[in-house]
């Protein structure tokens, strides 16, 4: 008789929600409160070397509280949703055999998803000749050919985020199949897996505005850079970047680029929002009740 395939490990709980949500602080409170360990799930906050662009904890904060997955990829390094949920998998089982229950913490839906559900089956592996000819199109091209060969795609792939795009297209040329005929994930039947953090929309603009009102007192233009020569094409895609990279070379204001900045990342919340009202796995919460409901799942494992 053959034996079952071993049980994956599995966060404890995932805390989610859109950028500058608070679910950073959030998860440290817990962590410190509990012992448990914070893995991220943050795309652009696994890259070393720019740590205020994207909002990583800093080393004080996570002083005395066991942490993934912040700032561990160079640069120059691409990365996606297979080698993330690779990477995630191994740190959750090194977790299990210490005996600490895991925080997910992030607002990359993508990369959560991969953690909750795994990735379809049959996806081909990147093809680094023809990613290359996509990523020299300009992105508008790039959203027609979507649409002409998967219409669903362009309707749900995020068209901003030429990523996204690209990888679209790539399954489609690579396979001759729709990229939209590859979601194959059942619908979530377990229990809820942990919470998302939402906020009133003027309470997070605010925030958002804060956050990226405070990027050059915090030496966020030197941290670019120091990064330039050494960026691929996953971490250029951090927002902000290019913004600052127009402060360094003269071209814009500080102002000019700090609400260019804010209006850029509250279009990106907003798409994280949609993400997870969709996610049947993660409850809305706001923050006044996170911590009571984020313990209370907690430790019920």
């Amino acid at each position: 008789m053959e034996r079952a395939a071993p049980a994956l490990p599995r966060p404890a709980l995932v805390i989610g929600g859109p950028t500058a949500s608070g679910k950073t602080d959030l998860a440290l409170q817990i962590a410190k409160k509990t012992g448990a360990a914070m893995l991220n799930a943050d795309a652009f906050q696994l890259y070393k070397g720019l740590p205020v662009l994207t909002a990583q904890p800093t080393a004080e904060e996570l002083a005395g509280v066991s942490h993934h997955l912040f700032g561990v990829i160079d640069l120059n390094e691409e990365l996606d949703a297979a080698r993330y949920r690779r990477l995630a998998l191994e740190k959750m089982a090194q977790c299990a055999a210490e005996g600490r229950p895991v925080i997910l913490v992030g607002g990359t839906g993508l990369y959560i998803k991969a953690v909750l559900y795994g990735l379809s089956q049959g996806l081909p592996a990147p093809d680094g000749e023809l990613r290359a000819a996509l990523e020299r199109e300009p992105l508008e091209s790039l959203c027609a050919r979507l649409a002409s060969l998967d219409p669903t795609a362009a309707t749900t792939v995020d068209l901003l985020n030429p990523r996204r795009v690209i990888r679209a297209l790539e399954v489609c040329l690579l396979t001759g199949k729709p990229f939209s005929s590859f979601k194959d994930h059942k619908p979530w039947d377990g229990p809820c897996a942990g919470i998302w953090l939402s906020l009133p929309r003027a309470t997070l603009h605010e925030r958002i505005a804060r956050r990226a009102g405070r990027l050059f007192a915090d030496g966020v233009e030197a941290e670019v850079s120091r990064a330039l020569q050494r960026l691929g094409q996953t971490a250029r895609q951090a927002i902000g970047l290019t913004t600052v990279m127009e402060v360094t070379e003269g071209r814009l204001s500080q102002e000019e680029a700090v609400d260019r900045i804010a209006t850029a990342t509250r279009q990106y919340a907003r798409r994280q929002e949609t993400w997870f009202r969709k996610e049947a796995a993660l409850q809305p919460v706001p923050p006044s009740e996170a911590l009571e409901a984020a313990l209370r799942l907690l430790h019920r494992v």
